[in-house]
């Protein structure tokens, strides 16, 4: 059943997200890094009040806290309309888009609680640092790569339909 697998795949989603956010909120001040493997992984904790890669970090408040729960909003919408509708018998699909779900809600959250998206995951090598993540950005990541994994299956399986 679609409902019951997109519940199954968001709900440890969002419970991980916020658990690991609360954990780090709680024991770390901003700014505060852990090494977990040396040369390669600490914990960072890093509020970003813009999207991936710090997009529109420097904008107004008064822009920016609207915007990104309108794009929220809209991406979560499209992605339950996209589910129920489209996905109805294609497994992956649904997996892909409960992913990106599970992982757009667990930053709403933190933009409706704290105007800011709590990120801790700090990916590095020597002085190249990939910018800091969370689970949700994770989660979101993972589930745009089967989702590009389906289209170009879907793609294949298109071209060979009609040959």
């Amino acid at each position: 059943m679609p409902i019951m697998r997109l519940i199954a795949v968001i709900t440890p989603i969002i419970l991980l997200d916020q658990t690991a956010k609360y954990f780090v909120m709680k024991r770390m001040s901003v700014g505060e890094s852990i090494p977990l493997i040396d040369g390669l992984l600490n914990l960072t904790f890093v509020l970003n009040p813009g999207a991936a890669f710090g997009f529109l970090s420097k904008t107004s408040e008064n822009f920016r806290i609207p915007f990104f729960f309108l794009i929220s909003a809209v991406a979560i919408g499209v992605v339950l309309v996209i589910y129920f509708k489209g996905a109805r018998e294609n497994i992956l699909l649904q997996i892909g888009l409960s992913l990106v779900l599970g992982g757009a809600v667990g930053n709403l959250i933190d933009r409706i609680f704290f105007k800011k998206v709590v990120d801790f995951i700090d990916v590095y090598y020597k002085q190249f640092h990939w910018p800091a993540f969370n689970v949700a950005d994770s989660a979101i990541t993972i589930g745009v790569f089967i989702l590009i994994v389906d289209m170009v299956l879907a793609g294949r399986k298109e071209k060979m339909e009609s040959s």
